[in-house]
């Protein structure tokens, strides 16, 4: 047997597994991994806050169905990647994080006054889905194949393996490496044939059958499975906010989810849905009356990769674990060229839900109308829908901004939305959109972000520099929390409130903020910098930046009280309470 670090056994593991990018910063405490992984080819790629790693590596497995790997050194490294990992392990995320730490004689347990030392597997074995710490160099191998197997075993989402910084740089006799499929299985689970049976039975005897998909979609990459089914059963296909675009928002079969109103109406309309991939959780507002049509009246056929998913918030006549993937290719085998009786009811109340869709877009279009500076924030969504390549992922920060973001902008592709839909996690898009950039490279990444969470992280535009990625974020800038506000304007002076729209300075608490001119940060990192207030000077601010070719940060000024009353928030103030039909 060779002599090998325990650092380089681990990088040889990764590019067994076909592993191409770590995302992470340097740090002596592991340097045989990552030095291995540079001589093995495979791209480090650095961000400057461990954070921003492992958003990065979230959003290089949705978009690529790959493995998104993230590195973190002991103590303060790896309490920097953990906001990370909380957010990636909510929003369902393919990640495997790999961490050093302290050698064993002093950690595990801490023996007292340990520098940089806390219980880091402990911690994240509260976040994550499969977790462990190295004890020795024997068990580096079977604790990483065992890590591989949770990474690809069910619902994606973080798993983590502990190092000690001993074991990472010191030299040991390696044992011969496993193959990848000699410690687990690549196929995906398939349906059974009963199973897809009585599914095609019940959802042709419908009178208004209907799909509703969640990231399981995504992660099994069943975007033409979906459209194919949804088109010979002709029915109507909701999403989860997380799923978004999994059916391209051009179809007349889709419900993009903006439409809220029109959402709850063809839940209550449905006499069968199929579930694909989603718990049906509170942003699907748990599946209940009067969101959803009573469950007695509704036939609910589930699929899910995780059986514990399974009939989990809406009751499953028919529970099926399998690959959504493959359930819907023999599903559509099954239907293909199947009489459906009731096909011309089907039409007309698609056609119903397309004029309501028409309608519901001619009102949010009538403040595009509005050219007064500083701009409606609706202006944003619309410019950069028009002005970005349909293929350009657009990332959506979180808070009002996002809000305005989801209302103008229509998803032409699938799987090119990103945010943080289950978490709502402010500043997380700065890295996504460097994470998106690196997994699609061959367009230009679009972020709309707010001033206030543009600000958590605001340093990662020279990562972008420095990685020669072409992302371009919008910052709405407000100077203000303001889906904070808004909620403190209702809480403290509502009649006021609902009168003028706002209140007067000083009568909120802490909710305004300095400016910040982000285009001039921008440019002192080496990016694109420009400044835009209204309509005609953003949309040529970022046709400079798409001709520029690199990184770059448009600061937006937008009107302060008009961004506060985003469209919808009704909707999601009421997605907060249990529905009433409980």
């Amino acid at each position: 047997m060779a002599e090998t670090s325990g650092g380089e056994h681990l990088a040889r593991m990764l590019q067994s597994e076909g592993v191409e990018r770590v995302f992470g910063i340097i740090d002596g405490t592991y340097f045989g991994f990552y030095s291995a992984l540079h001589r093995l080819g495979i791209e480090i790629v650095t961000p400057r806050h461990e954070t921003s790693a492992a958003h990065m590596a979230g959003a290089y497995a949705r978009l690529t169905g790959r493995l998104g790997v993230c590195m973190a050194s002991n103590g303060p490294g790896v309490a920097n990647l953990l906001p990370g990992l909380v957010v990636e392990q909510a929003e369902g995320n393919r990640v495997l994080a790999i961490t050093s730490a302290r050698r064993p004689a002093i950690m595990y347990p801490d023996r007292g006054g340990a520098y940089q030392c806390f219980d880091q597997a402990g911690v994240i074995g509260r976040i994550a889905k499969w977790n462990a710490a190295v004890p020795t160099f024997e068990r580096i191998a079977e604790l990483m194949r065992k890590a591989l197997r949770a990474c690809w075993d069910g619902r994606p989402g973080v798993v983590h393996l502990d190092v000690p910084e001993t074991l990472m740089n010191g030299k040991f006799k390696a044992p011969i490496q496993w193959k990848r499929e000699q410690y687990r299985g690549s196929a995906p689970l398939p349906p059974p044939v009963e199973h897809v049976e009585r599914a095609a039975q019940w959802l042709l005897d419908a009178s208004a059958p209907m799909i509703h998909a969640g990231s399981g979609v995504v992660h099994a990459q069943a975007f033409a499975e979906l459209e194919r089914v949804a088109t010979l059963l002709h029915a109507p296909v909701t999403t989860s906010w997380a799923a978004r675009g999994v059916l391209p928002e051009t179809s007349p079969l889709s419900i993009p989810m903006p439409h809220v109103k029109l959402n709850h109406k063809v839940r209550n309309e449905s006499d069968a849905v199929l579930i694909l991939g989603s718990r049906v959780g509170e942003t699907d507002w748990w599946g209940k009356p009067p969101y959803w049509r009573d469950p007695a009246q509704q036939r609910t056929v589930q699929v899910d990769i995780d059986a514990a998913m399974l009939g989990l918030n809406k009751p499953a006549d028919l529970a099926v674990q399998a690959d959504a993937k493959l359930f819907l290719a023999a599903l559509a085998e099954r239907l293909e060229g199947a009489p459906i009786a009731t096909l011309d009811e089907r039409r007309r109340r698609v056609e119903g839900y397309g004029r309501t869709r028409a309608q519901d877009r001619a009102g949010w279009d009538k403040a595009l109308a509005d050219t007064a500076e500083p701009m409606n924030p609706a202006h944003i969504g619309a410019i950069c829908d028009e002005m970005f390549p349909p293929e350009s992922v657009l990332v959506a920060d979180g808070g009002n901004a996002a809000v305005w973001a989801m209302f103008y902008h229509r998803a032409r592709v699938p799987n090119r939305i990103l945010s943080t839909f289950r978490f709502g996690m402010l500043g997380a898009g700065m890295a996504q959109a460097l994470g998106a950039a690196v997994a699609l490279p061959q367009a230009p990444v679009c972020c709309i972000i707010g001033d206030g969470a543009f600000g958590f992280h605001p340093q990662e535009v020279e990562t972008a520099v420095r990685n020669r990625l072409q992302v371009i974020w919008i910052v709405l800038c407000d100077r203000q929390w303001g889906m904070v506000k808004m909620n403190q304007q209702f809480m403290l002076r509502p009649f006021k409130t609902m009168l003028f729209k706002k209140l007067d300075e000083h009568e909120t608490i802490k909710a305004d903020l300095g400016e910040i001119r982000f285009d001039l940060l921008a440019q002192s990192m080496g990016a694109f910098g420009e400044r835009a207030s209204s309509p005609a000077q953003l949309r040529a601010a970022v046709q400079r930046a798409l001709e520029n070719g690199g990184a770059g940060v448009i600061h937006v000024d937008v009107d302060p009280v008009k961004h506060m009353w985003a469209p919808g928030l009704i909707h999601f103030k009421k997605m907060h309470e249990e529905p009433a039909g409980s």
